[in-house]
């Protein structure tokens, strides 16, 4: 029974970091590459590593998979947002089918309310 729950882990979290890599080639633009490559990645990261943890069957190998799990869970979104925030202040463009652009009203130079569809848009 073990056997199977850590190959289902396992095939889940492959699975996981497959749709991430797919969405890093499918997606449009910087932001939402981010968005595809932070969540799925994650998640199939702590699911590989919990396969291991049940694998090793040793409460070292557990205590030091939970410590993985919780890096990945406080760094992973972090960085991504860090990284985005920089990106847009570097003005890096949105995708052309962005709806809607929170921060554009907040950037040094714009009215407060003026909305800009692009943080490069001159207007």
């Amino acid at each position: 029974m073990t056997d199977w729950a850590i190959a289902g882990l396992l095939l889940a979290g492959a699975f996981m970091v497959v749709i991430a890599a797919l969405g890093l080639v499918r997606l449009p633009d910087l932001y939402t590459r981010m968005h595809a490559s932070t969540k799925p990645a994650t998640l199939g990261t702590i699911l590989i590593v919990a396969a291991l943890a049940i694998e090793a069957g040793t409460l070292g190998v557990a205590a030091r998979s939970l410590l993985i799990v919780l890096f990945f869970l406080l760094t992973a979104p972090v960085a991504a947002h860090q990284l985005g925030h920089a990106a847009y202040w570097r003005g890096i463009p949105l995708w052309s089918g962005t709806l809607r652009d929170d921060l554009a009203s907040s950037r040094p130079g714009d009215e407060p309310g003026e909305y800009s569809s692009k943080p490069n848009d001159p207007s």
